[in-house]
Protein backbone atom coordinates (compact mmCIF):
# COMPACT_ATOMS: atom_id res chain seq x y z
CA UNK A 1 0.00 0.00 0.00
CA UNK A 2 1.27 3.22 -0.87
CA UNK A 3 0.29 7.19 1.14
CA UNK A 4 -3.37 7.46 1.11
CA UNK A 5 -4.90 11.05 2.34
CA UNK A 6 -7.97 12.09 2.96
CA UNK A 7 -8.07 15.26 0.38
CA UNK A 8 -10.77 18.15 1.71
CA UNK A 9 -11.45 19.10 -1.89
CA UNK A 10 -12.83 15.50 -3.19
CA UNK A 11 -13.87 14.57 0.19
CA UNK A 12 -12.38 11.25 0.03
CA UNK A 13 -9.42 9.26 1.00
CA UNK A 14 -7.28 9.62 -2.32
CA UNK A 15 -3.45 7.52 -3.35
CA UNK A 16 -0.90 10.75 -2.95
CA UNK A 17 0.73 10.57 -6.46
CA UNK A 18 3.13 13.46 -7.03
CA UNK A 19 3.71 15.84 -9.66
CA UNK A 20 6.87 14.67 -10.26
CA UNK A 21 8.39 10.72 -9.28
CA UNK A 22 10.25 10.97 -6.64
CA UNK A 23 9.92 14.59 -4.91
CA UNK A 24 7.19 15.92 -2.58
CA UNK A 25 6.19 19.75 -2.41
CA UNK A 26 4.36 20.74 0.69
CA UNK A 27 3.06 24.11 1.30
CA UNK A 28 1.58 24.88 5.04
CA UNK A 29 -0.51 28.07 6.00
CA UNK A 30 2.19 29.41 9.01
CA UNK A 31 1.65 31.72 11.51
CA UNK A 32 0.21 34.90 11.08
CA UNK A 33 2.27 37.00 13.66
CA UNK A 34 0.09 39.39 15.53
CA UNK A 35 0.90 37.47 19.25
CA UNK A 36 2.85 34.24 20.44
CA UNK A 37 1.76 30.51 19.51
CA UNK A 38 -0.13 28.76 21.86
CA UNK A 39 -0.64 24.71 21.36
CA UNK A 40 -2.98 25.08 18.91
CA UNK A 41 -1.54 26.52 16.39
CA UNK A 42 1.80 24.64 16.86
CA UNK A 43 -0.28 21.23 16.36
CA UNK A 44 -0.70 22.15 12.84
CA UNK A 45 3.30 22.19 12.42
CA UNK A 46 3.79 19.25 14.38
CA UNK A 47 1.42 17.07 12.10
CA UNK A 48 2.69 18.55 9.04
CA UNK A 49 5.82 17.70 10.28
CA UNK A 50 5.09 13.98 10.96
CA UNK A 51 3.45 14.40 7.05
CA UNK A 52 6.81 15.50 5.89
CA UNK A 53 9.49 12.64 8.14
CA UNK A 54 7.26 10.06 6.61
CA UNK A 55 7.54 10.95 3.11
CA UNK A 56 11.54 11.61 3.56
CA UNK A 57 11.21 7.96 4.88
CA UNK A 58 9.62 6.97 1.96
CA UNK A 59 12.08 7.82 -0.19
CA UNK A 60 10.91 11.43 -1.09
CA UNK A 61 12.59 14.19 -1.77
CA UNK A 62 10.43 17.05 0.16
CA UNK A 63 10.39 20.70 -0.63
CA UNK A 64 8.66 22.51 2.57
CA UNK A 65 7.50 25.75 2.49
CA UNK A 66 5.76 27.30 5.30
CA UNK A 67 4.90 30.77 4.90
CA UNK A 68 4.49 34.49 7.70
CA UNK A 69 1.87 36.83 7.31
CA UNK A 70 3.50 39.61 8.60
CA UNK A 71 1.08 42.24 7.81
CA UNK A 72 -2.43 41.95 8.22
CA UNK A 73 -5.22 43.95 9.78
CA UNK A 74 -4.47 42.08 13.30
CA UNK A 75 -0.87 42.64 13.28
CA UNK A 76 -2.10 46.83 12.28
CA UNK A 77 -4.07 46.76 15.01
CA UNK A 78 -2.04 45.48 17.49
CA UNK A 79 0.59 47.94 16.44
CA UNK A 80 -2.06 51.01 17.05
CA UNK A 81 -2.79 49.60 20.21
CA UNK A 82 0.66 48.96 21.81
CA UNK A 83 2.04 52.21 20.00
CA UNK A 84 5.20 50.63 17.82
CA UNK A 85 6.12 49.76 14.32
CA UNK A 86 3.66 47.33 12.69
CA UNK A 87 7.26 45.25 11.91
CA UNK A 88 8.34 44.97 15.65
CA UNK A 89 5.28 42.81 16.26
CA UNK A 90 5.59 40.93 13.29
CA UNK A 91 9.49 40.54 14.15
CA UNK A 92 8.84 39.54 17.85
CA UNK A 93 5.91 36.96 16.93
CA UNK A 94 7.80 35.24 14.44
CA UNK A 95 10.52 34.67 16.39
CA UNK A 96 8.43 33.33 19.29
CA UNK A 97 6.98 31.10 16.70
CA UNK A 98 10.09 29.72 15.06
CA UNK A 99 11.44 29.08 18.76
CA UNK A 100 8.69 27.49 19.62
CA UNK A 101 9.15 25.34 16.44
CA UNK A 102 12.34 24.38 17.18
CA UNK A 103 11.30 23.30 20.58
CA UNK A 104 8.64 20.99 19.79
CA UNK A 105 11.08 19.63 17.13
CA UNK A 106 9.50 20.37 13.60
CA UNK A 107 12.17 20.32 11.17
CA UNK A 108 13.39 23.62 9.75
CA UNK A 109 11.69 24.52 6.40
CA UNK A 110 12.94 24.48 3.04
CA UNK A 111 11.58 27.80 2.46
CA UNK A 112 9.73 30.18 4.91
CA UNK A 113 8.62 33.27 2.71
CA UNK A 114 7.50 36.52 4.66
CA UNK A 115 4.54 38.05 2.62
CA UNK A 116 5.83 41.51 2.69
CA UNK A 117 8.98 40.16 0.52
CA UNK A 118 6.99 39.57 -2.37
CA UNK A 119 4.22 42.12 -3.18
CA UNK A 120 6.30 41.59 -7.08
CA UNK A 121 5.06 38.26 -6.93
CA UNK A 122 1.22 39.43 -5.96
CA UNK A 123 1.08 42.55 -8.63
CA UNK A 124 1.81 40.31 -11.44
CA UNK A 125 -1.25 37.79 -10.27
CA UNK A 126 -3.47 40.52 -9.52
CA UNK A 127 -2.16 41.73 -13.45
CA UNK A 128 -3.44 38.20 -14.66
CA UNK A 129 -6.99 37.93 -13.36
CA UNK A 130 -7.47 41.55 -14.33
CA UNK A 131 -6.30 40.72 -17.83
CA UNK A 132 -8.78 37.61 -17.21
CA UNK A 133 -11.60 39.42 -16.16
CA UNK A 134 -11.46 38.00 -12.50
CA UNK A 135 -10.27 41.21 -10.81
CA UNK A 136 -11.82 44.85 -11.07
CA UNK A 137 -9.79 47.51 -9.36
CA UNK A 138 -12.13 50.46 -7.31
CA UNK A 139 -11.14 53.00 -5.13
CA UNK A 140 -7.39 51.92 -4.52
CA UNK A 141 -8.08 48.74 -3.53
CA UNK A 142 -8.27 45.71 -6.15
CA UNK A 143 -11.16 42.45 -5.55
CA UNK A 144 -11.61 39.29 -6.65
CA UNK A 145 -15.13 39.11 -8.83
CA UNK A 146 -16.53 35.84 -7.20
CA UNK A 147 -19.43 36.16 -9.92
CA UNK A 148 -16.39 35.38 -12.75
CA UNK A 149 -15.58 31.91 -10.91
CA UNK A 150 -19.51 31.30 -9.70
CA UNK A 151 -19.38 27.74 -11.11
CA UNK A 152 -16.57 26.49 -9.22
CA UNK A 153 -16.67 28.75 -6.47
CA UNK A 154 -17.08 27.21 -3.13
CA UNK A 155 -15.77 23.77 -4.03
CA UNK A 156 -13.59 23.11 -1.24
CA UNK A 157 -16.01 24.41 1.73
CA UNK A 158 -18.56 22.74 -0.23
CA UNK A 159 -21.07 26.01 -0.18
CA UNK A 160 -23.21 27.45 -2.85
CA UNK A 161 -22.25 30.94 -3.83
CA UNK A 162 -25.99 31.72 -3.08
CA UNK A 163 -25.81 30.68 0.32
CA UNK A 164 -22.33 32.92 1.04
CA UNK A 165 -22.24 35.71 3.46
CA UNK A 166 -20.47 39.07 2.49
CA UNK A 167 -17.09 38.91 2.57
CA UNK A 168 -16.84 41.99 5.39
CA UNK A 169 -13.03 42.17 4.33
CA UNK A 170 -12.95 46.73 4.10
CA UNK A 171 -13.94 49.63 6.17
CA UNK A 172 -16.26 50.52 2.89
CA UNK A 173 -18.01 47.77 1.19
CA UNK A 174 -19.71 50.13 -1.58
CA UNK A 175 -16.40 49.85 -4.06
CA UNK A 176 -17.64 46.31 -4.64
CA UNK A 177 -19.42 44.93 -7.15
CA UNK A 178 -20.86 42.14 -5.26
CA UNK A 179 -20.75 42.12 -1.34
CA UNK A 180 -19.22 38.42 -1.49
CA UNK A 181 -16.17 39.79 -3.56
CA UNK A 182 -12.99 39.78 -1.34
CA UNK A 183 -9.64 41.58 -1.08
CA UNK A 184 -6.94 41.32 -3.10
CA UNK A 185 -5.33 44.44 -2.71
CA UNK A 186 -5.83 47.97 0.43
CA UNK A 187 -5.66 50.67 -0.82
CA UNK A 188 -3.60 53.12 1.39
CA UNK A 189 -4.88 54.29 4.85
CA UNK A 190 -3.08 56.66 7.20
CA UNK A 191 -0.83 55.42 9.23
CA UNK A 192 -0.42 51.95 7.91
CA UNK A 193 2.25 50.42 5.43
CA UNK A 194 1.89 50.83 1.77
CA UNK A 195 3.92 49.50 -1.15
CA UNK A 196 3.48 51.47 -4.82
CA UNK A 197 1.20 48.92 -7.15
CA UNK A 198 -0.44 49.98 -10.72
CA UNK A 199 -3.60 51.15 -8.81
CA UNK A 200 -2.30 52.70 -6.08
CA UNK A 201 -0.13 52.57 -2.89
CA UNK A 202 -1.39 49.58 -0.50
CA UNK A 203 -0.96 46.31 1.73
CA UNK A 204 -1.75 42.89 0.45
CA UNK A 205 -5.27 41.39 1.31
CA UNK A 206 -4.81 38.04 3.43
CA UNK A 207 -5.75 35.81 0.78
CA UNK A 208 -3.43 36.90 -1.95
CA UNK A 209 0.36 36.32 -0.80
CA UNK A 210 -0.13 32.31 -0.03
CA UNK A 211 -0.72 32.22 -4.10
CA UNK A 212 2.13 34.32 -5.20
CA UNK A 213 4.53 32.21 -2.33
CA UNK A 214 3.10 28.90 -2.72
CA UNK A 215 3.87 29.25 -6.80
CA UNK A 216 7.07 31.02 -6.61
CA UNK A 217 8.43 28.26 -4.61
CA UNK A 218 6.79 25.12 -5.45
CA UNK A 219 5.72 25.77 -8.98
CA UNK A 220 2.35 26.41 -11.03
CA UNK A 221 0.89 23.17 -9.72
CA UNK A 222 2.31 21.64 -6.42
CA UNK A 223 1.53 18.34 -4.64
CA UNK A 224 -0.33 19.23 -0.74
CA UNK A 225 -1.45 22.49 0.83
CA UNK A 226 -2.60 22.12 4.43
CA UNK A 227 -3.55 23.91 7.07
CA UNK A 228 -6.04 24.17 10.07
CA UNK A 229 -9.81 23.21 9.39
CA UNK A 230 -10.79 26.89 10.49
CA UNK A 231 -8.96 27.98 7.05
CA UNK A 232 -10.64 26.27 4.73
CA UNK A 233 -12.82 29.08 4.43
CA UNK A 234 -12.44 32.00 3.41
CA UNK A 235 -8.58 31.68 3.16
CA UNK A 236 -8.25 28.36 1.04
CA UNK A 237 -11.21 28.79 -1.00
CA UNK A 238 -9.74 32.30 -1.95
CA UNK A 239 -6.68 30.91 -3.10
CA UNK A 240 -7.74 28.26 -5.04
CA UNK A 241 -10.01 30.56 -7.06
CA UNK A 242 -7.69 33.53 -7.59
CA UNK A 243 -4.72 30.48 -8.43
CA UNK A 244 -6.93 28.71 -11.20
CA UNK A 245 -8.35 31.75 -12.41
CA UNK A 246 -4.93 33.36 -13.00
CA UNK A 247 -4.28 29.85 -14.76
CA UNK A 248 -2.43 27.90 -12.43
CA UNK A 249 -3.10 23.90 -11.30
CA UNK A 250 -2.42 25.29 -7.78
CA UNK A 251 -2.63 22.49 -5.12
CA UNK A 252 -3.65 18.84 -6.15
CA UNK A 253 -4.32 17.27 -2.52
CA UNK A 254 -5.56 19.17 0.52
CA UNK A 255 -5.27 18.27 4.05
CA UNK A 256 -7.13 20.11 6.83
CA UNK A 257 -5.74 19.14 10.49
CA UNK A 258 -8.62 19.71 13.44
CA UNK A 259 -8.60 22.28 16.36
CA UNK A 260 -7.26 22.32 19.59
CA UNK A 261 -10.32 23.18 21.80
CA UNK A 262 -11.17 24.20 25.66
CA UNK A 263 -14.85 22.79 26.70
CA UNK A 264 -16.78 23.32 23.64
CA UNK A 265 -14.50 26.48 22.07
CA UNK A 266 -11.77 26.80 19.60
CA UNK A 267 -8.45 27.55 21.35
CA UNK A 268 -8.12 31.59 20.44
CA UNK A 269 -6.11 34.64 21.51
CA UNK A 270 -9.79 36.77 21.51
CA UNK A 271 -11.21 34.38 23.63
CA UNK A 272 -8.63 34.27 26.42
CA UNK A 273 -7.73 30.43 26.72
CA UNK A 274 -4.64 30.63 25.35
CA UNK A 275 -1.98 27.97 26.32
CA UNK A 276 1.18 29.26 25.37
CA UNK A 277 4.33 27.31 24.33
CA UNK A 278 6.50 28.50 27.09
CA UNK A 279 3.95 27.87 29.94
CA UNK A 280 3.13 24.37 28.39
CA UNK A 281 6.93 23.12 28.29
CA UNK A 282 6.86 23.97 31.95
CA UNK A 283 4.23 21.66 32.49
CA UNK A 284 5.27 18.72 30.10
CA UNK A 285 8.43 18.18 28.78
CA UNK A 286 8.73 19.91 25.08
CA UNK A 287 9.02 15.87 23.70
CA UNK A 288 6.25 14.75 25.61
CA UNK A 289 4.35 17.93 24.50
CA UNK A 290 5.23 17.05 21.07
CA UNK A 291 3.51 13.38 21.60
CA UNK A 292 0.57 14.78 22.92
CA UNK A 293 -0.19 16.94 19.82
CA UNK A 294 1.08 13.98 17.60
CA UNK A 295 -1.10 11.21 19.20
CA UNK A 296 -4.48 11.58 18.03
CA UNK A 297 -5.21 11.68 14.54
CA UNK A 298 -4.50 14.94 12.68
CA UNK A 299 -8.09 15.44 11.56
CA UNK A 300 -9.57 14.83 14.73
CA UNK A 301 -10.40 17.78 17.84
CA UNK A 302 -8.03 17.55 20.79
CA UNK A 303 -10.38 18.54 23.73
CA UNK A 304 -7.47 19.68 26.40
CA UNK A 305 -7.69 18.46 29.82
CA UNK A 306 -4.37 18.95 31.77
CA UNK A 307 -5.14 14.95 32.57
CA UNK A 308 -5.03 14.54 29.05
CA UNK A 309 -1.98 16.18 28.85
CA UNK A 310 -0.38 14.17 32.10
CA UNK A 311 -1.18 10.55 30.32
CA UNK A 312 0.24 12.03 27.24
CA UNK A 313 3.72 12.49 29.12
CA UNK A 314 3.50 9.04 31.23
CA UNK A 315 2.71 7.43 27.85
CA UNK A 316 6.18 8.67 26.36
CA UNK A 317 7.78 8.14 29.56
CA UNK A 318 6.97 4.69 29.17
CA UNK A 319 8.78 4.36 25.66
CA UNK A 320 11.48 6.24 26.83
CA UNK A 321 11.65 3.91 29.89
CA UNK A 322 12.00 0.85 27.12
CA UNK A 323 14.74 2.98 24.81
CA UNK A 324 16.79 3.70 27.76
CA UNK A 325 17.52 0.63 29.77
CA UNK A 326 17.61 -1.24 25.88
CA UNK A 327 20.43 1.35 24.81
CA UNK A 328 22.48 0.05 27.97
CA UNK A 329 22.43 -3.58 27.11
CA UNK A 330 22.52 -2.45 23.29
CA UNK A 331 25.30 -0.01 22.29
CA UNK A 332 24.90 0.28 18.31
CA UNK A 333 21.45 0.31 16.74
CA UNK A 334 20.50 -0.83 13.15
CA UNK A 335 19.10 2.88 11.61
CA UNK A 336 18.43 0.66 8.86
CA UNK A 337 16.66 -1.46 10.23
CA UNK A 338 12.87 -2.40 8.47
CA UNK A 339 9.83 -0.82 10.33
CA UNK A 340 7.06 -2.77 11.08
CA UNK A 341 4.77 -3.01 8.60
CA UNK A 342 1.45 -2.60 10.69
CA UNK A 343 3.30 1.12 11.87
CA UNK A 344 3.88 1.33 7.78
CA UNK A 345 0.15 0.56 6.95
CA UNK A 346 -0.92 3.27 9.76
CA UNK A 347 1.34 5.94 8.31
CA UNK A 348 0.46 5.05 4.89
CA UNK A 349 -3.51 5.37 6.25
CA UNK A 350 -3.99 8.96 6.61
CA UNK A 351 -1.16 9.35 8.27
CA UNK A 352 -3.05 6.99 11.11
CA UNK A 353 -0.60 8.40 14.49
CA UNK A 354 -2.92 6.93 16.48
CA UNK A 355 -2.67 3.27 14.75
CA UNK A 356 0.83 3.40 14.71
CA UNK A 357 1.95 4.63 18.14
CA UNK A 358 0.16 1.42 19.32
CA UNK A 359 2.56 -0.60 17.04
CA UNK A 360 5.30 1.42 19.15
CA UNK A 361 3.46 0.84 22.27
CA UNK A 362 3.41 -3.22 21.70
CA UNK A 363 6.85 -3.37 20.19
CA UNK A 364 8.39 -1.90 23.44
CA UNK A 365 5.65 -4.18 25.23
CA UNK A 366 8.15 -6.97 23.59
CA UNK A 367 11.49 -5.14 24.59
CA UNK A 368 10.49 -5.06 28.28
CA UNK A 369 9.93 -8.71 28.17
CA UNK A 370 12.99 -9.32 25.87
CA UNK A 371 14.93 -7.58 28.45
CA UNK A 372 13.67 -8.59 31.62
CA UNK A 373 14.86 -12.54 30.12
CA UNK A 374 17.86 -11.34 28.93
CA UNK A 375 17.43 -12.36 25.07
CA UNK A 376 19.77 -9.41 23.49
CA UNK A 377 19.28 -10.45 20.28
CA UNK A 378 15.52 -9.69 20.82
CA UNK A 379 16.19 -6.44 22.43
CA UNK A 380 18.36 -5.29 19.58
CA UNK A 381 15.77 -6.10 16.89
CA UNK A 382 13.30 -4.35 19.32
CA UNK A 383 14.88 -1.46 19.76
CA UNK A 384 16.18 -0.36 16.36
CA UNK A 385 12.28 -1.16 15.41
CA UNK A 386 11.31 1.24 17.94
CA UNK A 387 13.71 4.22 17.90
CA UNK A 388 12.97 4.07 13.59
CA UNK A 389 9.50 4.55 14.47
CA UNK A 390 10.20 6.94 16.70
CA UNK A 391 12.32 9.13 14.41
CA UNK A 392 9.72 8.89 11.88
CA UNK A 393 7.39 10.46 14.10
CA UNK A 394 10.21 12.95 16.07
CA UNK A 395 10.12 11.57 19.41
CA UNK A 396 13.40 9.41 19.47
CA UNK A 397 14.38 10.16 23.30
CA UNK A 398 18.22 9.77 22.20
CA UNK A 399 18.44 12.03 19.40
CA UNK A 400 20.03 15.30 19.37
CA UNK A 401 16.82 17.20 19.81
CA UNK A 402 15.64 15.31 23.00
CA UNK A 403 19.14 15.20 24.35
CA UNK A 404 20.49 18.51 24.60
CA UNK A 405 23.40 19.57 22.15
CA UNK A 406 25.48 22.44 21.45
CA UNK A 407 26.04 24.72 23.97
CA UNK A 408 23.80 24.26 27.20
CA UNK A 409 25.44 22.30 30.19
CA UNK A 410 24.51 18.26 29.45
CA UNK A 411 28.41 17.47 29.25
CA UNK A 412 29.05 19.44 32.23
CA UNK A 413 26.09 17.87 34.31
CA UNK A 414 26.94 14.43 32.83
CA UNK A 415 30.69 14.93 34.16
CA UNK A 416 29.44 16.18 37.84
CA UNK A 417 27.46 13.37 37.81
CA UNK A 418 29.51 10.70 37.12
CA UNK A 419 31.88 11.72 39.69
CA UNK A 420 29.03 11.75 42.45
CA UNK A 421 28.42 8.03 41.03
CA UNK A 422 31.80 7.59 41.54
CA UNK A 423 32.19 8.20 45.06
CA UNK A 424 29.13 6.56 45.63
CA UNK A 425 30.18 3.41 44.35
CA UNK A 426 33.36 3.44 46.58
CA UNK A 427 31.04 4.36 49.42
CA UNK A 428 28.95 1.39 49.00
CA UNK A 429 32.49 -0.87 48.27
CA UNK A 430 33.43 0.52 51.99
CA UNK A 431 30.73 -0.84 53.16
CA UNK A 432 29.38 2.91 54.36
CA UNK A 433 26.44 3.10 53.27
CA UNK A 434 25.34 6.16 55.19
CA UNK A 435 27.50 8.20 52.81
CA UNK A 436 26.53 6.17 49.69
CA UNK A 437 22.63 7.30 50.88
CA UNK A 438 23.98 10.73 51.67
CA UNK A 439 25.46 11.24 48.07
CA UNK A 440 22.24 9.31 46.33
CA UNK A 441 20.17 11.87 48.39
CA UNK A 442 22.09 15.17 47.68
CA UNK A 443 21.57 13.95 43.75
CA UNK A 444 17.71 13.93 44.42
CA UNK A 445 17.74 16.94 45.85
CA UNK A 446 19.22 18.75 43.12
CA UNK A 447 16.76 17.19 40.48
CA UNK A 448 18.74 13.88 39.72
CA UNK A 449 17.04 10.27 40.26
CA UNK A 450 19.51 7.48 40.21
CA UNK A 451 18.09 4.06 39.73
CA UNK A 452 20.63 0.83 40.57
CA UNK A 453 20.21 -2.01 37.88
CA UNK A 454 22.35 -4.84 36.85
CA UNK A 455 24.39 -2.64 34.63
CA UNK A 456 24.93 -0.36 37.18
CA UNK A 457 23.39 3.07 38.24
CA UNK A 458 21.30 5.24 35.53
CA UNK A 459 20.65 8.55 36.58
CA UNK A 460 18.13 11.13 35.28
CA UNK A 461 16.83 14.67 35.75
CA UNK A 462 13.74 13.78 37.48
CA UNK A 463 10.21 14.91 35.74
Amino acid sequence: MSLHIYDTSTRAIREFVPVEAGRASIYLCGATVQAPPHIGHIRSGVNFDVLRRWLMRSGYDVTFCRNVTDIDDKIIRVSAEEGVPWFVVAERNQRAFTWAYDTLGCLPPTVEPRATGHVPEMITLMEQLIARGHAYASGGDVYFDVQSYADRYGSLSNQRLENMRPAADTDDESCKRDPRDFALWKGEKPGEPTWPTPWGPGRPGWHLECSAMATKYLGSTFDIHGGGIDLIFPHHENEIAQSQAAGDGFARHWMHNGLVRIGAEKMSKSLGNSLLIPEMVQKVRPVELRYYLAAPHYRSSIEYSEEALQEAAAAYQRIEGFVTRAAEVIHDVDADAPLPQAFVDALDDDLGTPQALAVVHEVVREGNVALSRGDKEAVARLLAETQNMLDVLGLDPRSPQWRGTGSDLSPVVDALVAVALEQRKAARERKDYAAADAIRDQLSAAGITVEDTPHGPRWELSR
